[in-house]
């Protein structure tokens, strides 16, 4: 009788939960079949059989079991009985398959795992099939959509086969977490199988696997919205929801439901809307959950505030905008005078462009500034290399490039990598202030906020200008006092005379 026990998974691991078994008690198992999901607080673990025979689960789903603690047992004495019980079902297979119009089998299995997708990525979540169970898929054929807390990956087939899901879509596996098989083919095509899938769609009313399933995008505008997937019919391919169903969903179902609401009503009275919806967090919200409350409990954060006159930059914004996107073909904005600002500062006081390497500090000689970027999926914050060497129209176009991306979901690894300061604009949504939270392992962020026109004192007259708060957080195990306020105080003497900007000085 060989016992299987939880088996180390990680330094900081002490515990799993026994999330699923994938075998019943008395089954047969092979050697090296995945018998258990096993889950800790980190990522969902498989869990092979290290001997043939019976199983007898000690352990129910659901419950929880240190590690090296008996989880179930595999009696070998009854590995025989495995061959001959599935002895009928090969001939019983062999005699009802089609030997024309199906795919000739190989025998060989491609198993799929998640692939390195960036540095610091460990764990992905399977977001989307666009294959099922039993489809014939070609090489290189997009079969799934795979989502990590930074961005979302198409996952090509890697042989011809039949497909064998391993992971449903919403599972989290860590890098290198077998995904799915495919059963190798050979000779024949899809036509036999596409159908038969073609048959069963029409059986059901000409519904796929995609009918009725938004894609990524989609489901984010019908989350914001509280629309119900099933509320909304798709165009895409197999019925499938795209982001213009979602929008086209959204106006309409806006106006329907709209005296439905708790919010148009005065009073609560019999019959009113309150209804509550529970929804899973996306991998991205979880990550930025994690960071934001890490970089909490792990930084010794600070804000520091200061306020800027905004007039001069918007009297010489105002005055060469028009020759400025005649000649560069990109509008003159605020983000390339803060950007180039920052640059000149973080020269002049290079602990805010520095961070933390376990004992030591590391400085930059370079800028690469983050921008954080609303998107539908969340906040993502791209970064712009090098940008103390830029021009201000060379800042401009890489922020519109690097924001446009950001908001179609197509950034890359690379372009989310790497920062070395980071600038939020909460005034595009009407913030005033704000303490914005670091982005590790960043040792300062600056926020930008709204442009009020305000009374103020210049040479002992009440004027009105254009002001706006600027804040500076940053982490005090690097950056002291004193070099953040004189930091901030730089960037607001440079954007009050932005002729220093342009000069150098």
């Amino acid at each position: 009788m060989a016992q299987v026990k939880v088996p180390t998974v990680g330094e900081s691991i002490t515990e799993v939960t026994i999330a699923n078994w994938l075998k019943k008690d008395g089954d047969i198992v092979k050697m090296d079949e995945v018998i258990a999901e096993l889950e800790s607080d980190k990522a969902t673990f498989e869990l092979p059989a290290p001997k043939a025979g019976r199983l007898k689960i000690v352990k129910q789903s659901g419950a929880t079991a240190a590690i090296g603690e008996l989880i179930c047992e595999i009696d070998e004495s009854a590995a025989g009985e495995s061959s001959k019980e599935s002895a009928p079902a090969k001939e019983e297979s062999k005699s009802t398959e089609p030997k024309s119009e199906a795919p000739k089998a190989t025998g060989g299995v491609k198993e799929m795992k998640v692939p390195a997708v960036g540095e610091s990525i460990t764990e992905v979540t399977i977001s989307t099939w666009l294959k099922k169970e039993g489809d014939f898929v070609k090489l290189d054929e997009i079969i799934a959509e795979v989502e990590s807390d930074k961005a979302t990956f198409e996952l090509p087939a890697e042989a011809n086969g039949i497909l064998k899901i391993v992971a449903k879509e919403g599972t989290v596996l860590p890098i290198g977490g077998l995904i799915c098989k495919i059963e190798i083919t050979e000779g024949g095509s899809a036509s036999a199988p596409a159908t038969k899938t073609e048959k069963t769609a029409a059986s059901t009313g000409d519904k796929s696997y995609a009918s009725g399933h938004p894609s990524p995008a989609a489901g984010k505008i019908l989350d914001e919205k509280g629309i119900s997937a099933s509320q909304v019919s798709g165009t895409g391919v197999g019925g499938r929801i795209t982001k213009e169903d979602a929008s086209k969903a959204q106006q309409t179902s806006g106006k329907s439901e709209a005296p439905k609401t708790a919010a148009s009503a005065p009073v609560i009275i019999a019959g009113g809307g309150r209804n509550k919806r529970s929804e899973k967090m996306s991998s991205l919200r979880r990550t930025i959950a994690k960071r934001l409350v890490s970089v909490k409990n792990e930084t010794a954060m600070l804000t520091t505030f200061n306020e800027v006159d905004m007039k001069p930059v918007m009297d010489l914004r105002s005055r060469y905008k028009d020759k400025f996107k005649e000649k560069y073909g990109v509008g003159l904005g605020f983000m390339s005078f803060f950007t180039k600002a920052v640059c000149v500062a973080l020269k002049e006081f290079p602990a805010v462009n520095a961070q933390l390497n376990g004992d030591e500090i590391l400085y930059h000689d370079y800028c690469d500034v983050s921008i954080a970027v609303s998107t539908p999926r969340g906040l993502v914050v791209p970064v712009i290399r090098n940008a103390e060497s830029l021009s201000f129209d060379q800042i401009e176009a890489e922020v519109v490039r690097l924001a446009t991306k950001g908001r179609d979901g197509k950034l890359s690894i690379d372009e989310m990598q790497g920062g070395t300061f980071s600038i939020t604009n909460g005034g595009v949504f009407g913030s005033m202030l704000s303490t914005p939270i670091l982005n590790p392992p960043q040792s300062a962020i600056l926020g930008m906020h709204n442009i009020v026109e305000r009374a103020v004192v210049q040479k002992g007259e009440i004027v009105v200008r254009p002001i706006m708060y600027l804040a500076l957080s940053y982490d005090h195990r690097i950056v002291d006092g004193r070099e953040s306020v004189s930091f901030l105080v730089r960037v607001k003497e440079l954007l009050e005379d932005p002729g220093r900007l342009i000069l150098g000085v």
